[in-house]
């Protein structure tokens, strides 16, 4: 791909040792942020167990210290059921040799859904989701993640957006208008369709549910619900009433299910393509409208992440998934990548820098909060070297479990082959070619077309093909 990007910061596959990464990391002045180990032992940390503890389900163990992440399909049924696409995912979840799988995205209600091929979990479809569950190994602790995508719902393929209040910068990017915003009666409805499905999960044999505040979706919208009258916003104890109320309703009706929450501990100001196609910032004045954020929208400030700990470890949850901003307003705050999608923009960093910050930001919480147990995210763009930096930051404790997202699409067992103490298939290593994000975005399944020999056969290949030419032109 020739977009300029190469002339400014070099490939990670281009640091050829573990000396020319700690080097470059050194000149980025991130080596503190992201340790390097001289290489993952067989049988070392990442081997090693790992029990998260919920507060009415009990004590969950994961046989290892890698989870699968979860990612939203663009491959169900319109009904919002899986076909063989999806069960192929979960096929290659089960050899992936993952000790905890995060399962994906579901829809808790078929409005909520953020595109027309997305899982929802209903009375509909709940034999078909439990027959995923039941694919998997049974040594694999494994949840579901439960959504409503709020200004992002795109249900049957046009926005349809619900928000949590009027956003200055975002609402014109899906045409949100004041009657988007769901009034706090709705939002009371919504809870209950999140506890329904929760009991559907667990009774499709699912160890956990996540109830998803991350990514610009709605439950993380609405945690930067400041200036929102009413039960849902205001401090952050009506910020969080939502999660409370379904933490509670699961507790009542599905008491052996564990709760796990994955959030976006942090965030920055929308971003855009500037005039040489490289991400600049939408506005450039105090942003308040960040959580986790500084006011500056371009710094970090955790103090209120940490709170929210502190409500979770209350709540009892003891599973938390670390990952950070929205891939649709300032994707390379939430997945660091080399290669943008045909939709985004050139990084305004070095990648590894984005990296840095995700680490840094699970480190300072699991220090802070020993109950909980974190799983880690942004080391897909690690590529060769996530194993040496996977073994050192379990090994000095920054996290508990490293998550795989992006990498387990074109790396499925990636995992496996570290734990046994085999030779990375350099082959089949992500290289962030953004492919599986081109691709939904322009109404075509999601895979790994650059590297999956499936996916480089599919019939959707060809129209990707077209799609990424058009976007270069």
């Amino acid at each position: 791909m020739s977009d300029g990007t190469a002339a400014r910061f070099p490939q990670v596959k281009s640091l050829r040792s573990v000396d020319a990464l700690r080097a470059r990391l050194t000149e980025l002045g991130v080596a503190d942020a992201i340790p390097v180990a001289d290489a993952a032992e067989p049988g070392g940390v990442l081997a090693q167990p790992v029990t998260f503890t919920d507060g009415a389900a009990g004590a969950h163990t994961a046989p290892n210290r890698f989870a699968v992440l979860p990612m939203e399909g663009w491959d169900g049924s319109t009904a919002g059921a899986p076909t063989d696409l999806v069960r192929r995912r979960w096929d290659r979840f089960a050899a992936s040799g993952c000790g905890l799988v995060w399962g994906e995205a579901t829809a808790v209600r078929h409005d909520g859904r953020a595109n027309p091929r997305q899982l929802v979990l209903d009375e509909t479809t709940a034999d078909a989701v439990a027959a995923l569950r039941a694919r998997l190994d049974p040594s694999q602790v494994t949840g579901l993640q439960l959504t409503h995508s709020g200004r992002w719902c795109r249900p049957d393929g046009t926005p349809v957006p619900r928000t949590a209040y009027a956003h200055p910068l975002l609402d014109a990017r899906v045409g949100a208008d004041a009657g988007a915003v769901l009034t706090d009666a709705e939002l009371d409805a919504l809870t209950d369709d999140y506890v329904r499905a929760a009991v559907l999960a667990s009774e499709a044999g699912f160890d956990f549910v996540d109830v998803k505040h991350c990514h610009g979706y709605l439950l993380h919208e609405l945690l930067s619900a400041r200036d929102r009258p009413g039960a849902y916003g205001g401090d952050l104890t009506h910020r969080t009433h939502f999660l409370r109320t379904v933490v509670a309703g699961i507790r009542a009706r599905a008491p052996r299910l564990a709760i796990a929450v994955r959030v976006s501990v942090f965030d920055l100001v929308p971003f855009g393509p500037g005039a040489d196609g490289r991400g600049v910032p939408d506005h450039g004045g105090p942003y308040e409208l960040a959580f986790g954020g500084d006011g500056t929208g371009m710094g970090i400030d955790l103090t209120e992440a940490h709170a929210l700990c502190d409500t979770l470890t209350a709540l009892g949850v003891g599973l938390v998934s670390v990952t950070a901003g929205s891939p649709y307003y300032n994707p390379h705050v939430q997945r660091p990548a080399y290669f943008p999608p045909s939709d985004g923009y050139r990084p305004p960093e070095d990648p590894l820098v984005g990296v840095a910050r995700h680490l840094a930001a699970t480190a300072e919480l699991a220090h802070a909060h020993p109950a909980l147990a974190f799983v880690g995210g942004a080391y897909s763009y690690l590529q060769d070297w996530l194993p040496n930096v996977a073994e050192a930051v379990v090994g000095r404790g920054d996290t508990a479990i490293v998550g795989l997202g992006r990498m387990m699409l074109s790396y499925p067992t990636l995992a496996r082959d570290i734990l046994e103490g085999r030779p990375l298939d350099t082959r089949s290593i992500c290289r962030t070619f953004s492919d599986c994000t081109t691709a939904p975005r322009a109404g075509l399944v999601s895979g790994c077309f650059p590297i999956d020999p499936f996916y480089k056969e599919h019939p959707d290949r060809v129209q990707l093909t077209r799609v990424k030419r058009a976007a270069r032109g």
